[in-house]
């Protein structure tokens, strides 16, 4: 399975660990985002994540940035795209399992980076669970 990742300046330590974490789990991970911690626009790193999922060539991805608000906002302009703002454990199971996430951003400035690969297990562990929540899903495209 293709996870792509995304981040700007903020998150290029979190993404460091969190690549490494899924590469010894067996995935691979298509790095898009900044290396350095020299200032960067986020959207630059985040959309080409978004447009690896929307396109089919990733299933899953994880966007960091300093608040996480920024990547998830670009991330969810794109079609195919449920982006979630996540903080703790709790929400990114609950952004998998009832809102069918496929992308899991995290706000770096405000999490460690162990908590960031707790949250990573956690998402890309579950399962959206259909049923009554498939119904919420189907309503959020806008016409």
């Amino acid at each position: 399975m293709n996870i792509s990742i995304g981040n700007d300046h903020a998150g290029s330590d979190y993404k460091k660990a969190i690549s490494v974490f899924l590469k010894k789990q067996g995935y691979n991970v298509k790095n898009h985002g900044t290396d350095e911690t020299t200032s960067v626009d986020y959207p630059d790193h985040i959309h080409p994540v978004a447009k690896d999922i929307s396109l089919g060539r990733s299933s899953m991805g994880i966007i960091i940035c300093g608040s996480g608000n920024g990547a998830a906002m670009t991330a969810n302009k794109h079609k195919k795209i449920r982006a979630a703002l996540c903080w703790n454990k709790e929400t990114a199971s609950l952004a998998r399992r009832h809102n069918n996430a496929n992308v899991l951003s995290i706000p770096a400035r405000f999490i460690s980076i162990n908590l960031a690969l707790e949250m990573v297990k956690v998402f890309i562990s579950n399962e959206f669970e259909g049923g009554r929540h498939q119904g919420r899903i189907n309503k959020i495209p806008c016409k």
